[in-house]
């Protein structure tokens, strides 16, 4: 049977995938993308890929590695490979200007949004949008560069700031802002919905209090007693028993016409009851605790799912 390659460019988020597979006895290869060469005189391998490159890559230093990866699944597609979370899917993960303009094709709420290339635009886009605003990257990845702005003094700050370079959150990636109406919660949570094979696996409640730097996985642990929502105190990720949302049959449509064998919509509902999806992850993680106390693993299921792709890789071959 073809084998399994996974395409990320972060090895500590490749942990818990490892030990699926070899808590299954399935082999796998991985393919490290921030640098190298792509023989496109050659065929790629018969088998099953998983794409999981990341929208933060260039935090970690790889600046480049999103279109390596996507060089790599252009030519996995032309030839007919199996790939999970295909182009599509990775044009979605870099752009949430495509996220939100694709959710709302099928019927998702996304919360008013204005993309802004050049900062000398963004109070306009604030007064059309109104305080408070969300202040956003296009591509980021792990809530990076998500501000939380309350009014035109403090929008004001921020412009100042990113105009000396002296912005913590730096620029965007691919130059374009985001400008977002802030939707307020009765409580300070949102809901992760998490997807494998196209539906629903879990839901996972994730606290906002501290922040939105809402990356669930493990590895993103801080030292030093820095405040990561993945590892604080309490449960920051509680996994919904039984949960259900009017939307989710709507997100599981868009998730097949995206390609998007696996990830997670993120989303938060208003006072009035509305809800918003904001964050579509192709390259999700998962929170280890949460899913201890649920006894639930997102991994295992993500390597079932791989392995009962590998009798079409091998017809496709």
């Amino acid at each position: 049977m073809p084998q399994i390659f996974v395409i990320h460019e972060n090895d500590a988020w490749l942990d818990p995938l490892r030990a699926s597979f070899l808590a299954a006895g399935v082999a796998h290869e991985e393919w490290h993308l921030d640098r190298g060469l792509l023989d496109l005189t050659r065929p790629p391998p018969a088998a099953v890929f998983y794409n999981r490159m990341s929208a933060s890559s260039h935090t970690r230093g790889h600046t480049y590695a999103p279109e390596y990866a996507g060089a790599v699944i252009e030519w996995l597609e032309r030839h007919g490979r199996t790939v999970v979370n295909g182009r599509r899917a990775l044009q979605l993960e870099v752009s949430k200007v495509a996220q939100y303009e694709a959710l709302a094709a099928h019927g998702v709420p996304t919360p008013a949004t204005i993309a802004v290339v050049g900062e000398e635009h963004l109070r306009e886009a604030a007064a059309r949008i109104g305080f408070p605003l969300i202040l956003k990257h296009n591509r980021a990845g792990k809530g990076l560069g998500v501000q939380l702005v309350k009014s035109p003094a403090a929008l004001q700050q921020a412009i100042a700031r990113i105009a000396a370079n002296e912005d913590p959150h730096g620029s965007p990636r691919d130059g374009i802002w985001l400008v977002q109406r802030y939707i307020a919660a009765p409580e300070p949570f949102i809901t992760r919905a998490e997807f494998v094979g196209g539906r629903l696996l879990y839901a996972v409640r994730v606290d906002t209090s501290e922040g939105f730097e809402l990356c669930p996985a493990d590895a993103c642990a801080i030292p030093e007693g820095a405040a990561c929502p993945a590892v604080a105190p309490g449960e920051k990720f509680r996994i919904l028993n039984g949960f259900t949302h009017p939307l989710i049959p709507r997100m599981e449509v868009f998730l097949a016409a995206s390609g998007i064998g696996v990830g997670a919509i993120e989303f938060i509902t208003d006072a009035a009851g509305q809800t918003f999806a904001y964050d579509v992850n192709t390259n999700t993680n998962y929170n280890g605790e949460a899913e201890r106390r649920a006894g639930v693993s997102a991994t295992d299921a993500v390597v079932r799912h791989l392995l009962a792709l590998r009798p079409r890789a091998a017809e496709a071959a």
